[in-house]
């Protein structure tokens, strides 16, 4: 009986076992198929709203556009948001509609697109085949090209179309007008239509700006790249204000009432003097971004750009309500990430350790929550209120997320005023305090970290970094991730990877000792090809004192409690906490503008525009600081809760830290013994050129992946090289894909 007790308790969940098995690899698959169906559904939707509001926007400025919102003003004129709701939903509702589909579309995205299911054939990809690689506008990708082609067409279409409209109605203004009189209505409406092509443009001028915007995690491109697009709108948008305002300032002196018309202040139109107060504050800003202003007088530039805010309010005042909301979405998203940004940067963060290198350039590694999550291309931007209470700077991380949880890493090159103070309190405080005690003074505020939404550098199987001094910081980070995912046998990660570094001085090297690699997978060799090529351009020779060049003088400490963790509010963390403080205050926002119709600008007609323009803004306003803070207050909370689950393994992870910075050697610091294949060269620079043609050869038809970060200099020769040996490769022969990860304001 014991006995067929046994194998009738032995052997049927056994069965039951291989039928749960079953049916459980049965509704995986099920759920796979509903994931993919789900993800085209959203992706199909947001593609058809996306287009249709281009067309729109295409087929405004002609008698057939015109006429299409005539009568959609008409037919929802009658509800409860008037004209103003009509406009709002026909030009803010299109970017608001695909950033609601985000949240379901990211929150069903994950890394399992990474996996790599099959083989697939090398081919040429938009955004990351250099077309431009020399002139004002850097290094532009197909993609990038593309775009800034659709915005040149529709300027110059929509001045077009406006033209031959203001032609049709001229007779409107009387038959009896003589052509003086005809060539200065042309110029009046004319200056109008500017306005109006300003004003589309504004649209997307503060998109780009919304570092953690649930957009730009959609299409996957990061702050620092996104950055330039703001600079290229921002400048079409002030030409086209500043003819909109020369063509009326010539008409008024034609007609010599420049004075009345400068501070007239209607109420039934724009609001002529907040209209040339805006304009100030937008060419203050404009001026100052000018690149020899920009990087002489770069505080000016950074400081006048917080005028934006008073750009805003008085160009509310300016257009009124109806006009205002065309612009309303992309400010609306980027009073989101702003305010988002403001409760973040109010969380003290603990340095938890200090490390000064010789070539002036300082490591700190700063406490984090185990659930704020980044990828190894991120950045953050910090402030230490030592220095300044105003200035935030923006640096690379040099950790990957698999370096620990609870702490993140930045390298700090001491090259102006800002950085060198750093460095100066950094070693002040490394002669006072004894290592691995608490540091009592050193206190970071943190935005971010930013990044791509997915590592892009595990979609190559080969890989090209190329870097410029201390721009090797995020290829540290690079190399530590494809290391640890080496090590966890993970599908996708490069196999080959080769890193060119440029440096003026062997000082420098040194910054390869932040992360002690070859303790992180010591037996990659059989897994991972890497091959390091290091360039001295300013020494013809090693130095004397070439091994005492690569040991960093390192002040440690752990943090005590005056401080804390980077706060989880950032609009790059949790997707579904990011998404729901969109969603909440977004219908937060529609509600406070429904009260206000009900209770106020309906009951007692009002119908001033610069007042109805003013109060649009300040439910906007209301709705981010209420509904918005409502949902950051929970997040906050959220996050404190399951931050603090992991308290112990923290304590963990500081000692295992301890002991690694303790146990560092010179032996692990040195390259040569890391790589497959090392060496150095002094006073010569990297000759692309024949670098590319080696790869081309050895590497065979494959997607090889190029990273930059360096000077913009650096950027051009580089893309240069991929471009030329993408067009005149062989079948045999790779494709380059050229990527930048260099932060330049």
């Amino acid at each position: 009986m014991a006995v067929d007790d046994f194998l009738h308790s032995s052997q049927h969940p056994l069965l039951h076992s291989n039928g749960a098995h079953a049916h459980n690899t049965n509704n995986n698959n099920k759920n796979i198929i509903f994931v993919s169906l789900a993800k085209w559904v959203l992706k199909v939707t947001m593609w058809v709203v996306f287009l249709a509001w281009v067309i729109f926007l295409f087929l405004f400025p002609t008698d057939f556009g015109t006429g299409l919102y005539d009568d959609w003003v008409d037919a929802t004129s009658g509800t409860l948001f008037g004209e103003t709701g009509s406009v709002l939903l026909l030009y803010s509702g299109p970017i608001i509609i695909i950033a609601f589909l985000a949240v379901p579309y990211l929150l069903l995205s994950g890394e399992d697109q990474l996996q790599v299911k099959e083989k697939k054939t090398p081919r040429f990809r938009l955004w990351t085949f250099p077309v431009l690689v020399d002139g004002p506008l850097g290094v532009v990708s197909a993609a990038e090209l593309i775009g800034i082609i659709l915005f040149i067409v529709f300027v110059i279409w929509a001045v077009y179309s406006y033209t031959v409209v203001n032609f049709e109605i001229l007779p409107s203004y009387g038959d009896d007008l003589t052509l003086e009189e005809k060539r200065v209505f042309m110029l009046q409406m004319s200056a109008y239509s500017f306005g109006l092509i300003g004003l589309t443009c504004l649209a997307f001028l503060f998109l780009p700006v919304a570092r953690g915007s649930i957009l730009l995690r959609l299409i996957d491109i990061p702050f620092e790249h996104a950055i330039r697009y703001h600079v290229w709108v921002g400048n079409l948008t002030m030409f086209l204000l500043t003819l909109h305002g020369l063509c009326y300032m010539i008409v008024w002196a034609i007609r010599g009432i420049i004075p009345s018309e400068i501070i007239e202040w209607k109420s039934d139109g724009g609001a002529n003097f907040a209209g040339v107060i805006c304009y100030v504050f937008g060419l203050l800003i404009w001026v100052t971004t000018l690149p020899p202003v920009r990087k002489r007088y770069f505080e000016l530039f950074y400081y006048t750009h917080h005028l934006y805010v008073l750009f805003i309010i008085f160009f509310a005042l300016h257009v009124g309500d109806t006009y205002f909301s065309k612009a309303a979405g992309g400010i609306f998203l980027f009073m989101l990430d702003r305010f988002l940004r403001f409760w973040q940067s109010r969380t003290n963060v603990n340095v938890i350790s200090t490390t000064c290198y010789p070539c002036g350039t300082v490591k700190l590694v700063l406490s984090k929550p185990g659930n704020l999550q980044y990828n190894a291309l991120s950045f953050i931007f910090l402030r230490m209120r030592e220095i300044s209470w105003l200035q935030w700077h923006p640096f690379s991380v040099s950790s990957s997320p698999s370096d620990g949880k609870y702490h993140i890493s930045v390298l700090i090159k001491a090259v102006g005023d800002w950085t060198e103070k750093l460095r100066g309190k950094v070693s002040e405080e490394s002669k006072i305090e004894l290592p691995f005690q608490p540091h009592s003074k050193i206190l970071a505020s943190v935005e971010g970290p930013y990044g791509h939404e997915s590592p892009y550098h595990l979609m190559y199987e080969k890989l090209i970094l190329v870097a410029g001094g201390s721009g090797i910081s995020p290829f540290l980070a690079i190399l530590s991730d494809i290391l640890h995912r080496t090590k966890q046998k993970k599908l996708s990660v490069p196999r080959h990877v080769l890193l060119v570094w440029a440096v003026k001085r062997s000082n420098e090297l040194s910054l390869f000792s932040t992360n002690d690699m070859k303790s992180i997978c010591p037996s990659f060799s059989n897994q991972l090809n890497i091959e390091i090529q290091t360039y001295v351009t300013r020494e013809s020779e090693p130095s004397l004192e070439e091994n005492l060049v690569h040991k960093a003088t390192s002040s440690s400490a752990f943090s005590i409690s005056k401080g804390g963790g980077i706060s989880v509010l950032v609009g790059t963390g949790n997707k579904l906490w990011a998404g729901s403080y969109v969603i909440i205050s977004t219908v937060g926002f529609v509600i406070t503008l429904g009260l206000l119709n009900i209770c106020y600008l309906n009951p007692f007609s009002i119908s001033y525009w610069w007042y109805r323009g003013i109060l649009l803004l300040a439910c906007m306003v209301i709705s981010v600081c209420i509904f918005g803070g409502l949902m950051v207050g929970l997040w906050h909370l959220w996050g404190k809760r399951t931050s603090a689950r992991g308290e112990g393994d923290e304590d963990g992870e500081k000692f295992n830290m301890r002991q690694h910075i303790e146990g560092v050697t010179d032996e692990d610091l040195s390259l040569g013994t890391f790589a497959h294949s090392y060496f150095v060269r002094y006073g010569c620079r990297p000759d692309f050129k024949e670098i590319f043609g080696s790869i081309s050869d050895r590497w065979g038809h494959a997607d090889v992946g190029v990273i930059v970060c360096g000077p913009p200099t650096l950027q051009s020769s580089v893309a240069k090289e991929c471009r030329s040996q993408s067009l005149k490769r062989r079948s045999s022969h790779p494709i380059f894909h050229f990527n930048s990860h260099s932060f330049d304001l």
